[in-house]
C-alpha cells in the first residue's frame, strides 16, 4: 500500500486537491448533486409529432414585402438627384428667346444632395421638401410652384445615387458592403449575392435581419428552400451573416464519445447515433438511450407534463428512447436533433457486475501471486 504513492498518475488525486484547498464550497449534507430539476419523457409517436413541429429559427415573413410588389423608395437625406425643367417654347423663365445652340427646350440643374433637413433648392420655386416623398410627388410640387412663372413647365427628376436607400450586409460574406437598393426591388438573396456570397457552409450559416427595433434570424438553408422567406429588403435594413457551428455531444456506451458536427441541414437521432458509432453491444443498455435538451415550457405542457414546479421558460428535459422496441427505430430516424443536444447511452446492469468481478479477480490474483512468491522464495 505504501508503494501506491509512487505509482504513475496524470495529475493530483482528488483527495490531495480537496485537502489543500484554501476554501471549499459544497452542498449541505454532502449532497453533491447538481440541483437542476428536469423532466423525464419517453419518446413515442405523440412526442415525435410535437418535436417535429419545433422551429429552431424565426421567420422573415412577419416583416411583410414577401409576394407583393417591391417597396417604394422615397427620397431621403444624402440622395443625389438631378432636376430638369422643360418649357413648351423659348422665351420663358428658363429657356431664353434666343436659344442659340441649346440642345432643347429645357434646362438641367446642377446635381443636388438632399440635405439633413430633407430639402433641395429650385430657382424661383424656393426650398422644396423631398425627404420621405416619391419622385412623382416632388415633380408635381415643383411644377405647381413654377406654373405662374414658366411657360407650361414640366419637371423630370433623376436619381443619381440613393444613399438613403441602402442596406448593410455584414459578417461571413466575401465582400461586406453597403448596397444601394434599386427601384425594381432587391430580395435578401439578391443582396447576399451582391456581397459576394457566403464565406461559410450554408447549412451552418444564419442570416439575421434587423429592421428598426425588430430582429429575426433564419437558417440560410431554409432561406434558399423556402421562397416565402426571401422577402424584399427595405431602406435602412441590416443583414448580419454568421456561422454557428451546430454540434452535439455523445457519451456513455456509444461507439465513439465526443463532439460531432451536424454536417446536415436536418440531422435525426438515428443518424446522430450512427455518427457516434452506434451502441456498444457489450456495454450498452438499449432500453435507456437518453437525449438531453432544453424545451420550451409551453411545448412541454402540451406533452402533458406538469410544469408548475419549473420557474424558467426553458425546462431541462431528458427524452428516453427504448431501442429494444423495433418501432423506436422508425421514431429515431424522424426525431430531429437540435444544436447542443447531448446523447447518453447508459451501461447495462450486467456491466457493473462484470466490473466488480474483474476487481475481485485482480485482487485475489494479486494475493495468490504474492503467496506463491513467498513459497517459491522459501523453497529456494
Amino acid at each position: 500500500l505504501s508503494g501506491c504513492t509512487s505509482t504513475p498518475t496524470a495529475g493530483p488525486s482528488f483527495g490531495r486537491v480537496e485537502a489543500q484547498a484554501s476554501v471549499k464550497v459544497s452542498s449541505p449534507n454532502k449532497d453533491r448533486r447538481a440541483g437542476v430539476d428536469y423532466a423525464l419523457v419517453d419518446i413515442n409517436k405523440t412526442v415525435l409529432a410535437l418535436l417535429q413541429s419545433i422551429t429552431t429559427a424565426d421567420s422573415f415573413r412577419g416583416f411583410g414585402a414577401g409576394r407583393g410588389p417591391a417597396p417604394n423608395l422615397p427620397l431621403g437625406p444624402g440622395d443625389v438627384i438631378q432636376v430638369s425643367i422643360f418649357e413648351s417654347q423659348s422665351g420663358g423663365l428658363f429657356v431664353p428667346a434666343d436659344a442659340g445652340s441649346r440642345p432643347g427646350n429645357y434646362v438641367t440643374m446642377p446635381n443636388q444632395t438632399v440635405g439633413k433637413d430633407g430639402t433641395i433648392t429650385i430657382p424661383y420655386a424656393g426650398r422644396i421638401p423631398v425627404a420621405g416623398r416619391s419622385v412623382e410627388a416632388v415633380q408635381s410640387d415643383i411644377q405647381k410652384r413654377l406654373q405662374n412663372r414658366a411657360i407650361e413647365p414640366q419637371v423630370v427628376i433623376s436619381k443619381i445615387s440613393t444613399k438613403s436607400a441602402q442596406v448593410a450586409v455584414l459578417g461571413d460574406v466575401n465582400d461586406p458592403a453597403k448596397i444601394e437598393l434599386n427601384e425594381g426591388g432587391d430580395r435578401i438573396l439578391d443582396l447576399l449575392s451582391q456581397a459576394g456570397g457566403l464565406s461559410t457552409p450554408g447549412i451552418e450559416t444564419y442570416v439575421t435581419l434587423q429592421r428598426g427595433n425588430r430582429t429575426a434570424t433564419v437558417l440560410y438553408d431554409a432561406l434558399t428552400k423556402n421562397p416565402a422567406e426571401n422577402i424584399f429588403a427595405a431602406p435602412g435594413d441590416t443583414l448580419i451573416v454568421n456561422r454557428e457551428r451546430r454540434t452535439y455531444l455523445a457519451f456513455g456506451a456509444s461507439g465513439t464519445n465526443g463532439r460531432f458536427d451536424f454536417e446536415d441541414a436536418k440531422l435525426t437521432l438515428g443518424e446522430a447515433l450512427g455518427k457516434a458509432g452506434g451502441l456498444l453491444d457489450a456495454r450498452a443498455n438499449p432500453e435507456q438511450v437518453l437525449l438531453y435538451r432544453r424545451v420550451n415550457r409551453d411545448l412541454l405542457a402540451r406533452l402533458g407534463v406538469d410544469v408548475r414546479r419549473f420557474a424558467d421558460s426553458e425546462i431541462p428535459v431528458i427524452f428516453r428512447a427504448d431501442m429494444r422496441d423495433p418501432a423506436t427505430m422508425f421514431v429515431a430516424q424522424q426525431l430531429p436533433m437540435q444544436d447542443k443536444d447531448i446523447i447518453f447511452v447508459t451501461n447495462a446492469s450486467s456491466v457493473e457486475v462484470v466490473k466488480f468481478l474483474d476487481l475481485v479477480n485482480s485482487v485475489t490474483s494479486t494475493v495468490s501471486g504474492a503467496s506463491n512468491d513467498v513459497i517459491i522464495t522459501r523453497d529456494s
